[in-house]
């Protein structure tokens, strides 16, 4: 092809917009172009993309991008067009997005830890692809690319390693499940916590990362799965999903009720919702020699606070999980044949599939907590 194409997206100029969605409608639908695939890039025909609090928490101010964006972060396609330089994908094959390229030549990556790639975090801050280059334009001018992959839109050009080849046989509306919710909740059970088989484990905050993490730890062996969250429907969902209790959140009794039902407390907690009271509560129902692990982002100016001496008398330890720790290119096939070995149920984190015009009206639905992941199917 190497030509631009024109195509729909979904483009936000500020942020903070004040709710509901469906009347202020901070995202518009507008034709963009995209340049041909540079070095070691790949023009992608998206099929799906996920609603997630982290495209949400770029739309209410919680998360700073520089504007205008493209958003989206988590879905999956099929390769139009490799540039010059590309070797693992083929034209037609499926893939999933994931939302930090792994560039392969700094020390994280080299370790094998690629959700802290250095040069992925600064193009990410300077809205650009791997390469430092931006190929979406509006009206002439270049704009911003959501984590090099801005996947709300018919079309994206993206890196090769923003990129993981999955089997043609997986639907692609449950593929894009697994670039974001599924490694990020899974992920943080199985890598960045390792759980051991017989643990006992809460999960606070039940969206499509908490659930995610629910079916981790079921996975993994867990002896009690705790689920936590404000609303019931969200709650009966982590039942079904492998949790053997559930508390409301905002119970004044919960951490009595999470140690009477543990023996004192847990061995891991995860915080799945991107709130500092959140994670105050994850460390505080631990059990000695505990381990809280945070997936979820909060603005840059929360903090939160813990006792200090309790933390050292009580050998407990508190973590962050970016990307779930994983490596890409590893475990998304691996959690896919999880799933396909039925044992790990991802298709039930899917609410709804909507059009893309629809796509303030799913953030309003999902700013509200009434539902878990929505899908926007692309033609």
């Amino acid at each position: 092809m190497n030509k631009s194409i024109t195509c729909k997206a979904a483009v936000i100029y500020e942020m903070s917009a004040k709710r509901p969605y469906f009347e202020t409608r901070p995202l518009k639908i507008q034709d963009i172009e995209l340049d041909p695939p540079g070095f070691g890039e790949v023009l992608v025909k998206v099929s799906a993309a996920g609603l997630c609090h982290s495209d949400l928490s770029v739309i209410n101010g919680n998360r700073p991008r520089v504007m205008p964006i493209v958003l989206g972060h988590e879905g999956s396609g099929v390769v139009e067009e490799v540039g010059e330089g590309v070797k693992s994908l083929e034209v037609g094959d499926h893939v999933v997005f994931v939302f930090v390229p792994s560039c392969g030549s700094c020390i994280a990556c080299k370790e094998g830890r690629p959700a802290l790639c250095d040069p992925a975090l600064e193009a990410a801050g300077k809205g650009t692809l791997l390469s430092g280059e931006k190929r979406i334009k509006l009206n002439g001018e270049y704009i911003n690319h959501m984590v090099g992959v801005s996947c709300f839109s018919e079309y994206a050009v993206v890196s090769s390693q923003s990129l993981v080849k999955v089997k043609k046989q997986l639907p692609l509306d449950e593929a894009a499940l697994f670039g974001c919710a599924v490694i990020t909740g899974a992920g943080a059970v199985f890598n960045t916590a390792n759980i051991r088989v017989g643990s006992t484990v809460a999960v606070i905050g039940l969206g499509g990362t908490g659930l995610a993490a629910i079916m981790g730890a079921k996975a993994a062996g867990a002896s009690k799965i705790i689920g936590i969250d404000i609303l019931q429907e969200k709650m009966d969902i982590a039942k079904q999903l492998g949790a053997h209790e559930v508390f409301h959140a905002d119970d004044n009794s919960i951490i009595d009720k999470v140690r009477n039902f543990t023996n004192n407390g847990v061995n891991y907690s995860f915080e799945c919702v991107g709130s500092e009271k959140a994670m105050e509560l994850a460390y505080k129902i631990l059990k000695r020699g505990g381990t809280a692990v945070s997936s979820g982002l909060s603005h840059p100016d929360k903090t939160f606070s813990i006792q200090h001496v309790d933390m050292v008398a009580g050998e407990k330890t508190i973590k962050g999980s970016f990307l779930g720790s994983c490596v890409p290119d590893r475990d998304i096939p691996a959690y896919i044949d999880l799933y396909n070995s039925g044992n790990f149920p991802v298709d039930r984190l899917m609410s709804d599939h909507i059009a893309l015009d629809e796509i303030n009206e799913g953030f309003e639905k999902l700013s509200g907590g009434s539902t878990v992941r929505q899908i926007i199917m692309f033609k």
